[in-house]
């Protein structure tokens, strides 16, 4: 039976994290918690993908001994990892195989501590009920795309590389960037790049796409990134392609609606004191996650027709970073796309009916 059979099955999942761990156990990389040798935690890194942000999200979701913890984002295992090294339990999620597979190699020390599950992060509530956990100590949501993403040019991720215009996180999923440029209509179109994208020249890139594909489809990244380059030219640092690129694979992999619905998961399955970390790396992301921390951390909401404020019904977090933790200068020249990350953490509430 295959690995993902294996991780499929109930009983395999809810034995393995209950299985005790061995304390004076040392993984591969000479650590295990309290070890001094253990390697500093900007060490975890791979071809595959660098984490951002890691001493930061492991000082804030405070792993330990006996805390369970979900990674929504597991990527190539790098905060995972370093979740536990400190003791903690993991249970990890990804709709990318090979992002499961590299996380496994690198995390696969932690026999009885460590689970790697293919899914959307969305719907993680709906696994851990299936095996019986009620609640969790913590909640990572690492979003946007790892690097191995990025640089591998069969994923069609990116336009520095001419490959295939896929952009799908989960290969399997049926509708592609080259469905949605070749199918949608122009209004569409121009909706998408202007909301996901924030693109000014949606419109014109958005005709320029239609007019083009009716003489011959757009199956490639490097002719959509030459299109686009014609109907806005390069000025400055940025590709013109930048933004529509960002645009399509949101849209591809559902991922605004995915961030709502994962966080209302994690709001759900945190316990009283638990955290909610999430990194985001644009501006409609954090917007998302700062608004609704907001809109779950306020005590009192008033309106100008109310005679006085009233209890807030959706309460249910403590701020715990006011402003979003960004990446040191240090961090930034050792991994340059940490540049635009941003973390919010906020605490789970006790809350009285």
């Amino acid at each position: 039976m295959g690995l993902a059979a294996i991780y499929a099955q109930p009983s395999f999942f809810a034995q393995a994290l209950f299985r005790p761990r061995d304390k004076n156990a040392r993984t591969e990389h000479g650590g295990g918690k309290g070890n001094n040798s253990r390697l500093p935690s900007w060490t975890v890194t791979s071809h595959y993908h660098t984490s951002v942000l890691l001493d930061e999200t492991i000082e804030y979701l405070q792993p330990d001994d006996g805390k369970r913890i979900v990674d929504g984002t597991l990527g190539g295992g790098g905060h995972a990892f370093e979740l536990l090294e400190h003791g903690a339990q993991v249970i990890g999620f990804d709709r990318d195989p090979e992002a499961l597979e590299e996380a496994r190699a690198k995390c696969w020390s932690f026999d009885g501590h460590f689970v790697a599950l293919r899914g959307n992060f969305a719907n993680f509530g709906d696994t851990l009920d299936d095996v019986g956990i009620k609640k969790v100590d913590g909640v990572l949501l690492d979003l946007g795309i790892s690097s191995h993403q990025i640089d591998e040019p069969k994923r069609g991720f990116s336009f520095q590389s001419d490959g295939p215009l896929d952009m799908r996180m989960d290969p399997d999923w049926p509708r592609s960037a080259a469905d949605i440029v070749n199918e949608e209509s122009e209004d569409e179109l121009k909706r998408i790049f202007r909301d996901y994208g924030e693109e000014r020249a949606a419109a014109r890139i958005a005709r320029a796409i239609v007019k083009h594909r009716n003489s011959s489809p757009i199956v490639r990244t490097s002719q959509l990134a030459e299109l686009i380059e014609k109907v806005r030219p390069r000025s400055g640092r940025q590709h013109p392609a930048t933004k529509v690129f960002q645009a399509l694979r949101i849209e591809v992999n559902g991922e605004l609606e995915n961030l709502q619905r994962g966080l209302d998961s994690a709001t759900q399955w945190l316990k009283p004191g638990g955290r909610l970390a999430v990194i985001t790396f644009h501006s409609l992301e954090d917007r998302i996650v700062k608004q609704y921390f907001k809109r779950r951390s306020q005590k009192e909401i008033d309106r100008p027709e109310w005679p006085a404020p009233k209890p807030n019904p959706e309460l249910a977090y403590k701020l715990v970073t006011k402003k979003p933790i960004v990446a040191t200068p240090k961090e930034i020249e050792r991994n340059p796309r940490a540049r635009s990350a941003k973390l919010r953490v906020a605490e789970r509430q006790e809350v009285e009916a």
